[in-house]
């Protein structure tokens, strides 16, 4: 099965019963589906694998702003679209350990925000809230996974991109620490599933350390709905009853320099974007208005940063709510003028990107209330802590 995703309908042959079964799941439920609802913008269930190893099985999509030789890339517009002629080395390194790529997942354009809906495509709906967005930009990739179509999907994450539609769709996002604002990752339903994609072995021996609570918003004022503060203080109590020393912590004094930062370094790449429109075209010139001075100041900013926050709140990792509040409709985020779009985005997931610039590891894990059927996004972030320190804490909360 190889088509654009604008088709909501597919043939099954006979001989398609005798796939794996979640091969055969995927082929059993797509033709019934719309891209609202399965979040790819292509779809390709014939690809063959090229390797073999220890992600035999894995059937994975690819998010919308990653090659894969022989399939379309959009970058979030139908005016973008190309066939790629090579596979990213991220996406290349799991085929040859046994992944099979099934197709590509929905982003807006570019990855620039954190709703998902691409210029001249399908914009996919929250599975948990319908008619809401999904977040993003690894929107389809959080619905797929939200869905039950697939047990994990590629992702990646330059301000929240993994975090913020894994929160709002009630699954697992883990932005590993890399060495850019923006690192390759996935969305998945557990955080075993997490580790062992990103193959880091957990300790089998819990890390003791402090960890600091922090409800107010780091980077805008805004209200924090009453269900993320409700989350935040039940997984305070659970972090508490196992023993971890849990400390109310307030914004650092230099948080307003840290996101002055993230908006240079998040825009400043564009710069020199040749055909922009919209609100791609307002970030480049956001981005044509920071000088050499700026961003150098800003790459400074990012490096001291870890040892900054460690210094400053003396605790191993951070909790804090992913969401401000819960998922606004679709299109409200594009219906707001674009300076006025860029400021409501960080109202609503007013904490995430702090990760991004200091380059640490950050989770978004879904916490359940009983007073309602949709989970909250918490965050978990690390200071002092490895990439397996925070996902065996991570566990802690999302066994």
């Amino acid at each position: 099965m190889t088509h654009p995703v604008s088709a909501q309908s597919a043939t099954l042959s006979a001989a398609q019963s005798a796939d794996a079964p979640s091969l055969y799941h995927l082929r059993s439920l797509l033709p019934g589906m719309s891209p609202q609802e399965h979040g790819f913008t292509y779809i390709d269930l014939d690809r063959p694998t090229v390797g073999s190893g220890r992600l035999d099985g894995w059937l994975l999509s690819v998010k919308d702003l990653t090659d894969v030789a022989g399939m379309p890339t959009t970058l979030g517009s139908v005016h973008r679209a190309y066939v790629a002629e090579v596979t990213d080395p991220f996406i290349a390194a799991l085929e040859e350990q046994g992944a099979q790529i099934v197709g590509k997942s929905a982003a807006p354009e570019l990855g620039l925000r954190v709703d998902t809906e691409p210029v001249g495509l399908p914009h996919p709906d929250n599975p948990l809230w319908p008619g809401r967005t999904p977040g993003g930009s690894s929107g389809g990739a959080a619905v797929q996974v939200a869905r039950g179509l697939l047990r994990a999907a590629h992702a990646s994450d330059g301000g929240g991109s993994i975090r913020v539609p894994a929160a709002a769709c009630g699954v697992v996002g883990f932005k590993p620490a890399g060495e850019q604002l923006s690192v390759p990752g996935f969305i998945t339903r557990t955080v075993a599933d997490a580790a062992f994609l990103h193959n880091l072995d957990l300790p089998a021996v819990r890390t003791p350390g402090r960890i600091g609570m922090l409800s107010t918003p780091l980077f805008a004022r805004t209200e924090v709905a009453a269900p993320m503060r409700y989350a935040l203080e039940q997984a305070r109590a659970v972090l508490e009853s196992r023993g971890y020393e849990v400390l109310d912590v307030e914004p650092y004094p230099q948080a307003a320099e840290t996101f002055e930062a993230f908006r240079r370094l998040f825009s400043a790449h564009l710069a020199d974007l040749p055909d922009a429109r919209g609100y791609a075209a307002w970030v480049r010139e956001m981005g044509r208005e920071v000088t050499p001075e700026q961003l150098a100041h800003a790459r400074a900013h990012a490096a001291q940063l870890p040892e900054l926050l460690a210094a400053h709140w003396h605790v191993d990792a951070i909790l804090t709510p992913m969401l401000a509040f819960d998922p606004p409709p679709r299109g409200h985020f594009l219906s707001l003028p674009h300076a006025e779009n860029f400021a409501e985005q960080t109202r609503w997931s007013p904490w995430g990107s702090l990760f991004n610039v200091a380059r640490l590891p950050a989770i978004s894990l879904p916490w359940h209330l009983r007073t309602r059927p949709q989970p909250v996004g918490l965050q978990l972030g690390a200071i002092t802590l490895s990439e397996p320190q925070l996902l065996a804490l991570a566990q802690e909360l999302h066994p």
